[in-house]
């Protein structure tokens, strides 16, 4: 090997390693359930239980707060879990006959 090629102004001494970029957390959205004159608090519970896996206790507080608020938090998720939990909502909730209403916003 000749000096020459020791001293090669193109090879760095950092072996080529690239510095990463660092991963961005994904935007998290809240999904909010509505309070309306129909829909019962039982069936509001229900829906907490089964499909945002809160415990009686959770869910129970959470209906109330929505029903005296107006709206409530049934939780933080990513964009894609969030859609899934709406949807998965509004359609157990039509499947019931309640008109219960939930979205989603970005935290």
């Amino acid at each position: 090997m000749s000096d020459d090629n020791i001293k090669n102004p193109k090879v760095k001494d950092d072996l080529g390693v690239k510095e990463r970029k660092k991963t961005k957390k994904p935007q998290l959205y809240k999904v909010l359930l509505h309070n309306d004159d129909y829909t019962t608090m039982e069936f509001v519970v229900y829906v907490l239980m089964e499909i945002f896996n809160k415990n009686r206790t959770e869910a129970t507080q959470i209906m109330l707060y929505v029903h005296t608020k107006g709206i409530g938090v049934c939780g933080l998720f990513t964009r894609d879990v969030a859609e899934t939990k709406v949807k998965q909502t509004v359609d157990m909730a039509k499947e019931h006959g309640h008109p219960l209403m939930c979205t989603m916003e970005p935290e």
